[in-house]
């Protein structure tokens, strides 16, 4: 089989100083990288305020995601660039807060069990299709944004119990790029020391993120409404669940602010990071024939019988694993960031208090200690034995711990349909002339788009 390789920002060929690397950092954070950075088991860096640690070394990053997860809680630096989009919910809180939060959603999430919501999965899936096929033919297609709107859908049927409109996937799409993007760059500041009241970007991503929340506030608003007026409401979507949720400690519910934040939590988790790698993943199986000649043979065999069902999935074992892959060149969220809260030692580094920690799922990713070949693109690894090791020890693009993403699985699944669906009807190309340049801020995606050719088959 031929072997692709795609692309990642070409690494440094020296160390940058501390001023380099800070104003590389404000772009993206691969920017700063350097050719021993995708070697190495630690790094250090040095800020006028703290130090910074990357860690590599799998035994010393599960011992911060997962052993250990206590004494490194979730850094305030996500708090700082998320505050205006989700406030305080569950993916930005901490301690008590993020306890009694996940107490009160765990339930949630079950009631909504991936079997249930499945579905709806794939009713926004085969809305997808049919955008496809009404599309201009000959234009190429800006594949991130299509995995935008699909995935938004997803989302939107799954706590709203409606679908999503054209009008408001461009809207989250072009908020979003703008506020994170400044968002981002006020989080290196904070980084570094500088005061939030100093930061221009934090006040103009203020307002990118009050359009977003504010669509994702409506239909909250309106629900509520019904309730007081007595009115039917969906039995089954996120959304009554969340009003509906109650602390069991204490008997406390959220309140309407509350669940705003929540809802923004997963329509940012839910959508943003599975559009990420959906759209990539297109993208390499568009630029490998051999792969995608597979996914479609997979795609005929799974529709064979008609629709999609719940039943099915199991015979699309290799589009999991192009996903899978996908994750592991192109995780949605490159580091995971932790606040060290007491002195720690690690390979000779003497830790303090205050001091941020990272644990990058694109470094271990693409480790040269733990996977073959790690550049290339290629889904059979999963089913390789000697994969394993390499899965347990360097893999870990949900995070690990008791902050490991509980929508793991609802994106797991949500991928597949699409990829299927997609594969069932449609080969994909790359546009003539268009290479995707990764960029990595709150997600990693393309600074200049993906851009594909659609044709039936």
């Amino acid at each position: 089989m031929t072997v692709f390789y795609p692309p990642k920002p070409k690494p440094r060929a020296k160390k940058p100083g501390p001023v380099g690397r800070l104003f590389a950092s404000l772009d993206s954070s691969l920017a700063p990288l350097y050719a021993r950075s995708y070697a190495m088991k630690m790094g250090e860096v040095h800020t006028p305020r703290r130090r910074l640690y990357f860690i590599v070394q799998p035994d010393l990053a599960l011992r911060v995601l997962a052993e250990s997860a206590t004494r490194y809680p979730k850094s305030n630096l996500m708090g700082a660039m998320l505050e205006h989009l989700v406030g305080d919910g569950i993916f930005v809180s901490r301690g008590q807060t993020w306890a009694r939060q996940r107490r009160m959603m765990d339930p949630a999430f079950e009631a909504t069990r991936i079997r249930a919501i499945f579905p709806l999965m794939r009713e926004a899936a085969e809305a997808m299709a049919e955008r496809f096929g009404a599309g201009a033919v000959g234009e190429a297609t800006r594949v991130d944004i299509e995995m935008t709107h699909v995935t938004a859908d997803v989302i939107f049927r799954t706590i709203y119990s409606r679908a999503f409109t054209r009008a408001e996937a461009e809207t989250i799409f072009d908020n979003f790029e703008k506020f994170q993007k400044l968002a981002w760059r006020h989080g290196v500041w904070t980084m570094v020391g500088v005061p939030p009241s100093w930061s221009i970007s934090r006040r103009r991503a203020k307002r990118y993120a009050k359009v977003i929340r504010d669509l994702l506030h409506a239909p909250v608003r309106e629900r509520l409404e019904r309730i007081a007026r007595g009115e039917a409401t969906p039995e089954r979507d996120l959304l009554q669940s969340f009003i509906e949720a109650v602390d069991p400690e204490t008997g406390e519910r959220f309140d309407e602010c509350e669940l705003v934040d929540q809802i923004g939590v997963m329509f940012l988790a839910g959508h943003e990071t599975s559009a990420s790698s959906l759209a990539w993943a297109l993208y390499m199986v568009a630029m490998s024939p051999e792969v995608q000649a597979r996914l479609h043979a997979e795609a005929d065999a799974a529709f064979a019988e008609g629709p999609l069902v719940f039943e099915t999935m199991r015979r699309l074992p290799f589009t999991r694993d192009v996903f899978r892959e996908a994750l592991r060149l192109y995780p949605p969220v490159s580091f995971l960031s932790r606040d060290a809260t007491e002195p720690e030692t690690m390979r000779g580094k003497h830790i303090k208090p205050g001091e941020i920690l990272f644990v990058s799922p694109w470094l271990s990713g693409r480790s040269e200690h733990h996977w073959d070949n790690p550049d290339a693109f290629d889904p059979d690894r999963f089913a390789r034995a000697e994969t394993r090791a390499s899965e347990q020890k360097a893999y870990f693009p949900f995070s690990r711990g008791p902050r490991v993403c509980m929508g793991a699985s609802f994106a797991m699944q949500e991928a597949v349909i699409i990829l299927a669906t997609i594969m069932r009807e449609w080969r994909v190309a790359a546009a003539a002339g268009h290479t995707p340049d990764p960029v990595a801020r709150l997600t990693l995606r393309s600074r200049n788009g993906i851009r594909l050719d659609f044709v039936r088959r």
